[in-house]
């Protein structure tokens, strides 16, 4: 038996990473879930050179954003690839039997600053995703459009 988790594709140079982190839809979601149990992993496919690929650079956003999941750096690209990360941020929700539940955007609000969300309400779409699978419900919106900047895979 798994734990549900969390994988978040992350690079801390991307302005849509920063809005959300800062103003958006991520602001202590990971904190609020990995209370109740949830594994959150920020995973960074950047090759080496790419833009926020960086170890320090990946340091120092856990601090600034206060983040105490952990990051993990995927220069390969095999990661994001085998997953199909196009973008960060780009979410994905594992259930508790391991299997994919949900694909895509973390909100409903491409500014990634939860101003201008698609409909006129905004909906975080990891929490929906979670809430579903806590209640034993199958994920109502299994799939979205990731938005933000695409992921820097190496060569």
């Amino acid at each position: 038996m798994y734990k549900r988790q969390v994988l978040e594709w992350f690079n801390p140079g991307c302005p849509f990473v920063k809005r959300s982190h800062t103003v958006g839809s991520l602001i202590d979601t990971a904190k609020r879930h990995t209370k109740d149990g949830v594994v959150w992993l920020a995973i960074n496919s950047g090759g080496p050179g790419k833009q926020g690929a960086e170890l320090a650079m990946n340091v120092e956003a856990a601090k600034t954003w206060a983040l105490t999941h952990p990051i993990l750096r995927d220069e390969s690209g095999s990661v994001g690839k085998a997953y199909g990360a196009t973008n960060t941020p780009h979410m994905f929700v594992i259930d508790k039997k391991g299997v994919l539940a949900y694909a895509g955007a973390i909100d409903n609000s491409p500014d990634g600053e939860g101003q201008s969300p698609e409909g006129g309400k905004l909906t975080n779409h990891v929490d929906a995703a979670l809430a579903n699978l806590a209640a034993g419900k199958p994920v109502a919106v299994p799939t979205t459009k990731a938005y933000g900047c695409s992921v820097k895979y190496g060569s």
